[in-house]
C-alpha cells in the first residue's frame, strides 16, 4: 500500500509555499460539462474555494506540475482528435492521493497523447478531497475508506460519455478508462463496482452502463493491503474490465505490490490482463521523458489498445 510518509510528503509539497490561483479551466476550444446537472450528490463542505497551484518536486515529473484541489463542482472536458478518429474514447482520472488532482501531468498531457492515437479523451475533474485525511497526524485514519465521492463522479462520467456517443462520434462499445496513482485506484473501482448504484439516477444518461470496456491503471495505489492481499473494496470478478498495468519497482510509495496483487486477482478470475514492471522510474512520472526505460511505456499501451481493437491506423 502507499506508505503514509510518502503520501504526506506529496501532499506537503503541494501545499507548502504555493501561490494559489482561481479554479482550473481547460484551454479554449474544448467542451466542458458539469458532471451533475443540478445538485451534486453527497456534497460536503471544503476548507476553501477550488484552487490551482503550480508545484515543483524532484520526485514528481522532473518539472513543475499543476495541482488542483477543493473541487466541489466536478466536470468533464472533451478533447476530440484533430484528425479523423477511431471511434474510441478514454475517460481520464488524474492522481493526487484523493486530495489534489495532477491536472496537467496526468490529465491534459495524457489527452494530447490519446488524441494523437485518434481517440477522444474525456478528462474528469472529480471531487477532491474525497478521502478522509487528518492534517494533524499527517495520515489517513483509514487507508481503505471508500472514496465514494470520487467514484460517484467516475461512474457518472462514464455514463455521460456513452450518452453523448453520437454527438461526440464515439462507439459506446469502445469506452475505456485510464488513471494514475489514486486515479489508477479509480480505474480498478470502476472496473469492478459498475453494478453498484452509488447515487440516485438524475437523468437519462444514468441508464447507460458504467462498466469500462478496457482499463489502464498506471502506478495505481491502494489495491493491496498490508499483508499483500487484495483490497476487499475491489471485488474482482470474471466481469472485470480487461486491464493494462504499469509500475516501477522503485516506486517510493511501495506501489509495485499494488499491481502484482491486482494482476494475480485478475488472472485468477480469468480477466485478460497485461502487466509491465520496470526496475526504475519511481512514481508520478506521467508521460514526461526520463532517462529510464519505463519512459517508453506509451508504446506498450498503444500496442495493447491496438490488440484489443480500440485503435487502428486511420484509413485501414
Amino acid at each position: 500500500m502507499m506508505k503514509r510518509s510518502a503520501i504526506l510528503s506529496i501532499l506537503m509539497a503541494v501545499s507548502a509555499n504555493a501561490s494559489s490561483q482561481a479554479a482550473w479551466q481547460p484551454a479554449g476550444g474544448h467542451t466542458q460539462l458539469p458532471l451533475w446537472p443540478h445538485k451534486v450528490p453527497s456534497a460536503q463542505a471544503l476548507p476553501g474555494p477550488e484552487t490551482q497551484v503550480s508545484r515543483s518536486d524532484p520526485k514528481i515529473a522532473g518539472r513543475p506540475w499543476l495541482a488542483v484541489t477543493n473541487v466541489s463542482e466536478p466536470t468533464l472536458t472533451v478533447y476530440a482528435p484533430k484528425e479523423k478518429g477511431n471511434g474510441g474514447a478514454v475517460v481520464v482520472f488524474p492522481g493526487g492521493g484523493f486530495q489534489v488532482l495532477a491536472i496537467d501531468l496526468e490529465g491534459t498531457e495524457v489527452c494530447d497523447w490519446l488524441n494523437g492515437l485518434g481517440l477522444t479523451c474525456v478528462l474528469v475533474k472529480y471531487r477532491v478531497p474525497s478521502l478522509p485525511y487528518d492534517w494533524q497526524c499527517g495520515c489517513y485514519p483509514d487507508l481503505y475508506a471508500e472514496s465514494t465521492l470520487a467514484l460517484q463522479d467516475a461512474q457518472r462520467a462514464i455514463r455521460l460519455v456513452r450518452s453523448h456517443a453520437v454527438e461526440w462520434s464515439i462507439d459506446p462499445r469502445k469506452v475505456g478508462v485510464i488513471g494514475f496513482s489514486a486515479g489508477g485506484y479509480l480505474v480498478a473501482e470502476t472496473s469492478t463496482k459498475f453494478k453498484q448504484r452509488l447515487y440516485t439516477p438524475v437523468d437519462e444518461a444514468d441508464n447507460q452502463s458504467a462498466r469500462p470496456d478496457f482499463a489502464l491503471a498506471i502506478y495505481p495505489g491502494r489495491l493491496a493491503s498490508n499483508d499483500d492481499a487484495l483490497n476487499p473494496l475491489i471485488p474482482v470478478s470474471e466481469d472485470t474490465s480487461p486491464t493494462f498495468l504499469l509500475q516501477a519497482q522503485d516506486d517510493h510509495t511501495d506501489g509495485v505490490n499494488q499491481s502484482l496483487v491486482y494482476y494475480m486477482a485478475l488472472r485468477k478470475a480469468g480477466v485478460p490482463a497485461e502487466m509491465h514492471i520496470y526496475p526504475e522510474g519511481g512514481h508520478a512520472f506521467g508521460l514526461r521523458p526520463s532517462p529510464f526505460a519505463i519512459t517508453k511505456w506509451p508504446r506498450l499501451a498503444e500496442d495493447w489498445l491496438r490488440g484489443r481493437g480500440v485503435i487502428r491506423d486511420i484509413g485501414n
